[in-house]
């Protein structure tokens, strides 16, 4: 393994598969042997993305002798998002089929995780209900339209949305989805990390873009959590680890700082309610980090934060040197290197899960100043 990155400093009762975790429950860290069981369900529907090597001199990285960064696609999934894996790992799951397939299932999302919900449920023939906040930019909307899933818009931010999924959970009997805090639900966004490790056996540290934490949890189990215990109200102060999970991997949390409700919580020592703005909300704009990741906190490396300008700049860098169009939380990851809040240690490999290419094209390829 290579050495220890220099890091900037930034300028600013366990439950069940299926169902939810509340906002401070006693929750077990998924782990890697759960990733490891939803990668059979998902093979005939998730596609394998490739990894794409990016020269750090082509990111603008100067300095010293870098290696590559290398960059997980999951921007290719069939909804342009790595959120179809957690999707499909619910709807395939045997302990909610029957429920769903007589009920229906019912998502509340920004957008990314209420079209791969859409998508799963049309691939297998499931009634689907996805209810969004209305800053959603449509580009996400019209898909989920075209899937044929109920859509309802609602006032609000995705809290808001979510509290219509629950009443309409219990007015119909369906099974509620959460986009990132349902161990089916996280254990299957693990399975990106899990593929990026078998294809990069070498890597020393993957960096994850964290809204509610479910590509994070599901990253840290993938890279060897076994069921660390924590509750979702308390806290160790926020001490973040400094090694890596025991396959030898560090993992490295990446918000914007309109979006960080891990940072809050960690600060604050337990999760905690926070304001979300910026472009990367309608991807990343939780409002209080998932109990899913907060339980894995102890395996993280580090918690960095990147500005909104700092993501505008990494989905043009991505795009000036790979003509790859990444969403805003897409490309948050990838931020915390080409800003240098991230800076890696000579011959360190990194690896960069780009997990979202849900945007209006032209607002990543369009010149600076054009309008």
């Amino acid at each position: 393994m290579a050495s220890h990155a220099e890091v900037a400093a930034p300028d600013a009762e366990v439950v069940s598969p299926a169902e939810v975790a509340a906002p401070d429950a006693e929750v077990v860290a998924v782990s890697r042997d759960e990733v490891a069981a939803v990668q059979p369900r998902l093979a005939d529907h998730v596609r394998r993305t490739p990894v794409l090597e990016l020269a750090a001199a082509d990111l603008g990285l100067a300095g010293r002798q870098l290696a590559p960064v290398v960059a997980k696609l999951d921007l290719l999934q069939p909804t342009g998002s790595f959120k179809v894996r957690g999707a499909t790992a619910l709807l395939t799951d045997p302990a909610t089929s029957d429920r769903v397939r007589a009920c229906g299932v019912i998502a509340a999302s920004g957008g990314n995780f209420g079209l791969a919900i859409a998508w799963a449920a049309d691939r297998l023939g499931l009634p689907a209900t996805v209810v969004v906040p209305a800053t959603s930019p449509e580009a996400k909307l019209a898909p989920i339209r075209a899937l044929g899933a109920e859509l309802l818009v609602v006032e609000g931010v995705y809290a808001d949305a979510f509290a219509v999924a629950e009443r309409l959970r219990d007015e119909r009997g369906a099974v509620l989805a959460h986009a990132y805090d349902q161990r089916q639900v996280v254990a299957g966004q693990g399975t990106a990390a899990a593929e990026l490790l078998a294809q990069v056996p070498d890597l020393d540290t993957v960096l994850v873009a964290v809204g509610g934490g479910g590509l994070l949890a599901g990253t840290l189990a993938a890279v060897g959590g076994d069921g660390v215990v924590a509750a979702g109200g308390g806290g160790d102060g926020g001490v973040v680890a400094t090694a890596g999970g025991d396959g030898g991997v560090r993992v490295v949390a990446v918000e914007t700082e309109g979006t960080a409700t891990l940072h809050a919580a960690l600060g604050a020592g337990r999760p905690v309610d926070v304001d979300v703005s910026g472009p990367a909300a309608s991807a990343l704009g939780a409002r209080r980090i998932g109990a899913h990741a907060w339980a894995a906190r102890g395996q993280l490396e580090r918690s960095l934060l990147v500005s909104d300008a700092e993501v505008v700049d990494a989905q043009r860098r991505l795009w000036g040197t790979a003509r790859l169009v990444a969403e805003p939380g897409g490309a948050t990851a990838l931020a915390a290197l080409t800003a240098g809040r991230y800076r890696p240690a000579p011959g360190e490999r990194v690896g960069v899960i780009v997990c979202g290419a849900n945007t209006d094209p032209a607002s990543v390829t369009r010149p600076p100043g054009r309008s």
